[in-house]
């Protein structure tokens, strides 16, 4: 027995030391290449004795079993590593599940859809698996570091500056009544539809950027009037108040988000949420990220779409990890401080 714990001690240090490099090394490959590499066959098979090893290790060291510390510890990796697997490709494969596991989502603003394709194994085209479920976009929006601005002279000849932001409403006065930007467009455009002039968001290579800005005097009849932000007065009415759409070239994206909605096959809404990137959906056992959109005219998303399976167990997993290395390392002595001094005090 003592050679078998020899031999266990001596394979779970070198079992360290291989995690330890394999880390390192995934670290610098890419987190494409490393999902290849650490769900290849050896990766797998070395899992597996990391698995075998801690196990054993319950058994032949029975003090692991005694101490909670300890014992959360060991039980805390032994749920990761099956966690892990249960998740991987392979583990989908052997346990016959047919979720999908990862996907990508394109949906259209104002449109739902259900479809998620799935790269093939060879990297050569993609399959379409469908959700149990439906994901619609009701908007996109990118934010920027430096924001654009609706400046509005109002009926006393001072200058209102707002963030050009859709719902952001500014008081001109008693005489003028009050202003709203109700649109923003990247690449503005005009079209003639039933002999009127409709504004929209032309999806082509183009820059345009504009706001339509709705002003309601006080007699109630809302007029809309365009503000373009490289054309500076072009279009302007003269008896609208003075207008000018302030915002800077070049602009850093600080942030591009979704408005999702989840919608069950009976057409109720399930779930909802504003997702960004690293602020994902979760639902039905899955979690959808935001992962690109339309860089000309952003008018649909990408997501996504990453099953939940396995992620419990791996998250119980580190719970308990955590819970046993601050138990073993700090609560155990400082319980055992307290009980010294409780002895002492009644002696």
């Amino acid at each position: 027995m003592k050679k078998f714990r020899r031999i266990l001690m001596w394979l779970a240090l070198v079992l360290i030391i291989m995690l330890t490099i394999l880390s390192v090394y995934g670290a610098f490959i890419g987190a494409e290449r490393a999902q290849g590499f650490f769900n290849s066959a050896p990766s797998v098979v070395y899992w597996v004795v990391l698995g075998v090893a801690l196990i054993a290790g319950l058994v032949a060291f029975r003090r692991l079993i005694r101490v909670p510390g300890l014992l959360l510890t060991h039980a805390g990796c032994i749920l990761i590593l099956i966690g892990g697997m249960l998740g991987s490709e392979k583990g989908y494969r052997v346990s016959g599940n047919d979720t999908t596991r990862k996907g990508l989502m394109q949906i259209d603003e104002g449109q739902s859809t259900n479809r998620v394709f799935v790269r093939k194994k060879e990297g050569q085209g993609h399959d379409m698996k469908e959700l149990p479920f439906f994901v619609k976009l009701n908007d996109f929006r990118i934010e920027y570091y430096e924001p654009g601005y609706l400046e509005i002279e109002t009926g006393d000849g001072k200058v209102q500056r707002v963030v050009a932001e859709v719902g952001r409403r500014i008081d001109l006065g008693a005489e003028q009544g009050k202003a709203q930007i109700v649109k923003t467009f990247e690449n503005w455009k005009m079209s003639m539809e039933d002999g009127k002039r409709t504004a929209y968001e032309d999806p082509h290579p183009g820059s345009n950027p504009a706001l339509a800005v709705q002003i309601t005097p006080p007699s109630g009849e809302a007029t809309t009037h365009h503000v373009f932000s490289l054309h500076p007065g072009f279009g302007h009415d003269p008896n609208a108040p003075k207008m000018l759409y302030n915002r800077p070239v070049n602009r850093a994206i600080s942030d591009y988000i979704s408005e999702l909605e989840v919608i069950d096959k009976d057409g109720k809404i399930v779930a909802k949420k504003d997702i960004e990137v690293n602020h994902p959906l979760r639902y039905g056992g899955y979690r959808f990220y935001q992962q690109d959109y339309d860089h000309q005219a952003g008018r649909y998303t990408i997501l996504e779409a990453v099953s939940d399976t396995g992620i419990p167990v791996v998250f119980a997993g580190y719970w308990m990890l955590c819970v046993g290395v601050i138990w073993h390392m700090w609560l155990s002595h400082l319980f055992k401080n307290i009980r010294s001094k409780k002895q002492t005090d009644g002696n």
